[in-house]
């Protein structure tokens, strides 16, 4: 088999990048280790930036986005107990949208099925090679068969744990990473939200957030120990706990029910240096990983392969390599404020081992210019609705 591009991983990023390559014109075959269902199974973020939703205009799979996503003109957070909303509309003209990823990846899925091209799932023992020639190509197993595709290039869209950038030479890329002493118990229950916007809230038994996926489904969370194991919280003390940690109005209001899916998420930061290797690029989360706080895992990989499908576009219609050697300056200069917009809405709204009294106040301190300066709460809407590129 022969494509113009190989992409490894049918997440989101991988699916995206074809879709918006195949609208292009350009050939593309999809590797996934995982079967379809596995991949659809996954449940993660869903609040997608501006500039995300016009990216998924462009690839042609905005519809059912518009229909049933919801559209947030601002966020509130809580410090014990004292809420304060910020209009990022009224700031900045700018919003969010509430759309599950689930749902994105479903969009890309049925668009790739409908345009033809190919996706091999289930692909095992996938490898990657010459990547460092004018000559790649990647070799899989499936069904006990090995296979091979000879390609112009390689994205590598399988995640933190994915073979390409394993693939890379260990001399020649750099990692830096931070992993906090804490995660985010998850769960989901079929009832509305309690409130129609995100409530981020800091106590001092630890974060919580209260979100949503539509609005009769709700996503909830507590920070935890990283420790912590998910079969120690019963429904019961979970929503307990929820309620200690947000203000009086908002625990008053909790619509509480039986959750459908309970889960802890570890925290980490997390960005590797560069991201193109010859004719391999790296994208999605096999690049960077960011805490969730600052709501851009998603939306930084929807980013890393708009820019890499603008430059591949340009290679295939220019024979221009320009945009192909800058895409990894281009992607890691976003990347790296999206990593300290996280990390600091990740340290100014959870407890950690060390904080003390003074690391409270300093926490309350920056809760308190943010809600009294309008230069830093545009810089907030600024940094949550979208980073420039």
């Amino acid at each position: 088999m022969r494509t113009k591009v190989a992409i490894i991983g049918a997440g989101p990023a991988g699916l995206l990048l074809g879709r918006l390559l195949d609208r292009a014109g350009i050939d593309t075959v999809i590797l996934e280790r995982r079967s379809q269902d596995y991949v659809l199974g996954r449940i993660r973020a869903g609040v997608l930036e501006q500039g995300t939703v016009e990216l998924l205009d462009k690839a042609g799979v905005g519809e059912r986005l518009h229909a049933d996503g919801l559209v947030h003109d601002g966020v509130e957070l809580c410090f014990d107990g004292d809420r304060h909303r910020f209009d990022f509309r009224a700031l900045i003209d700018r919003t969010v949208t509430v759309y599950g990823q689930t749902e994105v990846t479903r969009d890309l899925m049925q668009a790739r099925d409908a345009s033809g091209a190919t996706t091999i799932y289930e692909a095992e023992n996938v490898s990657l090679h010459g990547f460092d020639s004018d000559r790649p190509s990647v070799r899989y197993v499936k069904d006990g068969v090995e296979h091979e595709i000879a390609c112009d290039f390689i994205a590598g869209c399988d995640g933190y744990h994915g073979v390409a950038r394993a693939s890379v030479p260990e001399g020649a890329i750099r990692t830096f990473e931070r992993v906090y002493p804490f995660g985010w118990l998850g769960i989901l229950v079929d009832r509305p939200p309690v409130a129609e916007e995100l409530i981020y809230a800091h106590h001092e038994r630890g974060f919580a957030l209260c979100s949503m996926r539509s609005h009769s489904r709700s996503r909830y969370y507590v920070q935890v120990p990283a420790d912590e194991k998910v079969e120690a919280w019963s429904d019961d003390r979970f929503w307990d706990e929820l309620r200690r940690r947000v203000d009086r109005e908002t625990a008053d209001a909790l619509v509480t029910g039986p959750s459908i899916e309970k889960s802890i998420a570890p925290l980490r930061s997390f960005v590797a240096e560069p991201l193109r290797f010859g004719r391999l690029f790296l994208a999605g989360d096999a690049a960077h990983i960011v805490p969730p706080t600052g709501a851009k895992g998603l939306n930084l990989a929807a980013s890393d392969v708009g820019a890499l499908a603008e430059a591949l576009v340009e290679f295939y219609a220019e024979r221009s390599t320009a945009g192909v050697d800058g895409y990894s300056a281009r992607v890691l200069a976003r990347i790296w404020k999206a990593e300290r917009f996280s990390w600091w809405m990740t340290s100014i709204l959870h407890t950690f081992p060390e904080t003390d009294a003074f690391s409270r106040r300093i926490q309350r301190a920056e809760f308190d210019y943010l809600r009294s300066s309008d230069a830093a709460a545009r810089s907030l809407a600024e940094n949550y609705t979208g980073l420039p590129m």
